[in-house]
C-alpha cells in the first residue's frame, strides 16, 4: 500500500515529530520548510517516488543527516546543496532521470552512492577522490568511460557497471586493493559474446505453486515440471523475471550467466529457460532446495555498507564452517572455469542447511561473463577477495579450532591488497582440502 504523507506532513508542521531521527515522506513535489525543525536530530530521510527536481539551497542545515533516499524523482542534476552536508554518507538517486553529477554535489564523507537507471554520460573526477567511497552503483546509465581518479579509490569494495556504454574495462579496476564485488555485463565489449546454450522449456509443462520469495529482478515460485519429452515430473523452482533494470544489471545478463554456469552440487544453476510465459517476460527453471534451508546472513545495512549482517546469535561448528567454505569455494572455482564471475559472492546469497554445512550459492543478478586473458584472470582474483572476507566471517561464527590459524592465513592471502598475489580459487580449494584432511 502506498504511504500517504499528508498525516506525516501535518504532524511535522505541528512539531509533533520533534527529535525524530528517521522520516519517510514519499510523493513530494517540494521539500517542506518544516523539515528543518528536525535539523539537529534527523539522520535518515526518504523522499522517494515523487516529483522533486531540486533540493533547498540550505539543505545542509540538516547537520546530522547520514542517509538520503531520493529515488524515483526528477532530478536531472544532482543537487549541489548535497555537497555541503557534512555528515551525509549514503545517497540513493535510482531511476531519477539524472543526467549531470556536479562535483560540488558530492559530500565529503560519501561512502555509498546509488545512481542506477539514469542518463549519466560522464562522472566528475572528484567522485573517485572521495576518501571514504566504498560502494558505487552505476548500472543502467550511458557511461563510456570512468575517471582515472578511481585508480586511487583504495576503499572501494563494490562497483556496479552493468548496462552502460563502456567499450572496455579500465585497467585500474583489477588493481583496486579493496575491490571484492563487481559487475560489468551488458556493455558493448560484452555484446559480441554468444549466448549460453539452454534447454527451452514450454510454459505448459510447468505448474506454478507457492511464492518462495521476491527479489529485485523477479519472483521465485515452487513449481512442478512435467517434462513431456522425458516423461517425468520434477519439483523445481521457477524464477519469473520482471524485465526491469536492477541495481546489479539486466535480467537477460542474469539469465545468460546462470545458463553458462553449468551444474555444480553447491550452485543453483538452471534446468532451462522459458520463453513463452503469458506475460512475455522470461523465466528460469532451477533446482528446488529443501524447505528448511535458509540464508546464511542478511544483506548489508546502512551502517555496514558493503558487509553482510549476521544474526547476533549465529553459531556453527567448525566442521560445518569448513564444509560450507569448501562447497562455496568449489562452486566459485567452477564458475570461474566456465568463464563466469558471480559478482555478488556474499553470505546473503548462500542458502545452507543450518547445521551440517551443506550449502548452495544462489542469485546471478550481478554475474558477468569473464573476458579472456590477463584481465579475466585478474577479475577472478578480485572475486577471491570476496571469498576471503566470507571465510573470515564464517570463522567468526564458530569456536576456535586447531585448524583455524591455517584458515585465517588463507583468508589473509585471499584479501591481501596486491591483487596479483592472491591465490586463484583452484588454489583456495586445494588449501581447503588440505586443511580438511588435517582436521
Amino acid at each position: 500500500m502506498r504511504h500517504d504523507p499528508s498525516e506525516t506532513l501535518a504532524a511535522l508542521a505541528r512539531g509533533d515529530l520533534a527529535g525524530a531521527r528517521e522520516l519517510r515522506l514519499p510523493g513530494l513535489s517540494e521539500i517542506p520548510r518544516d523539515l528543518f525543525g528536525l535539523a539537529e536530530t534527523l539522520e535518515i530521510l526518504d523522499v522517494g517516488d515523487g516529483a522533486l527536481t531540486e533540493l533547498p539551497a540550505d539543505f545542509s542545515r540538516l547537520s546530522k543527516l547520514r542517509v538520503l533516499f531520493c529515488s524515483g524523482n526528477r532530478f536531472e542534476r544532482l543537487p549541489p546543496a548535497l555537497g555541503d552536508c557534512a555528515a551525509l554518507s549514503q545517497m540513493g538517486f535510482r531511476r531519477s532521470q539524472v543526467r549531470e553529477i556536479p562535483a560540488e554535489a558530492l559530500p565529503p564523507r560519501l561512502r555509498w552512492l546509488t545512481l542506477t537507471d539514469n542518463r549519466i554520460e560522464r562522472l566528475p573526477k572528484e567522485l573517485g577522490e572521495r576518501p571514504l567511497l566504498q560502494k558505487l552503483m552505476l548500472s543502467g546509465n550511458r557511461l563510456t568511460a570512468l575517471p582515472a581518479s578511481f585508480a586511487g579509490a583504495e576503499r572501494l569494495e563494490l562497483i556496479r557497471l552493468s548496462a552502460n556504454r563502456l567499450e572496455a574495462l579500465p585497467g585500474w579496476l583489477c588493481e583496486l586493493p579493496g575491490l571484492a564485488w563487481a559487475s560489468w555485463s551488458g556493455n558493448p565489449f560484452d555484446a559480441t559474446r554468444a549466448a549460453a546454450p539452454a534447454q527451452i522449456i514450454p510454459w505448459r509443462e510447468i505448474e506454478i505453486g507457492d511464492n518462495l520469495g521476491e527479489g529485485a529482478s523477479g519472483r521465485v515460485h515452487r513449481a512442478l515440471w512435467r517434462d513431456a519429452a522425458g516423461d517425468r515430473t520434477l519439483s523445481v523452482a521457477v524464477k519469473l523475471f520482471k524485465g526491469a533494470m536492477t541495481s546489479d544489471g539486466l535480467p537477460d545478463s542474469e539469465i545468460d550467466a546462470c545458463l553458462a554456469a553449468g551444474e555444480h552440487p553447491n550452485l543453483i544453476g538452471a534446468h532451462g529457460r522459458v520463453d513463452d510465459h503469458p506475460s512475455g517476460d522470461p523465466a528460469l527453471l532451477t533446482p528446488l532446495l529443501p524447505a528448511h534451508w535458509r540464508t546464511l546472513a542478511g544483506p548489508p545495512s546502512a551502517e555496514s555498507c558493503s558487509r553482510d549482517v549476521y544474526a547476533a546469535d549465529r553459531r556453527m561448528t567448525f566442521d560445518a564452517a569448513l564444509k560450507l567454505a569448501r562447497g562455496v569455494a568449489g562452486a566459485t572455482a567452477h564458475l570461474h572455469a566456465h568463464g563466469v564471475s558471480h559478482g555478488d559472492l556474499y553470505a546473503h546469497n548462500i542458502l545452507w542447511d543450518g547445521a551440517d554445512g551443506d550449502a548452495a550459492l544462489t542469485d546471478f543478478g550481478a554475474a558477468s561473463r569473464l573476458p579472456a586473458g590477463a584481465m579475466g584472470d585478474a577479475l577472478r582474483r578480485v572475486e577471491t577477495r570476496a571469498f576471503g572476507l566470507l571465510l573470515d566471517e564464517l570463522l567468526d561464527c564458530c569456536p576456535v579450532d586447531e585448524s583455524a590459524p591455517a584458515l585465517r592465513a588463507l583468508a589473509t592471502a585471499c584479501t591481501q591488497p596486491d591483487v596479483a598475489a592472491r591465490p586463484d580459487m583452484d588454489a583456495v580449494c586445494a588449501e581447503l582440502t588440505r586443511v580438511t584432511t588435517l582436521a
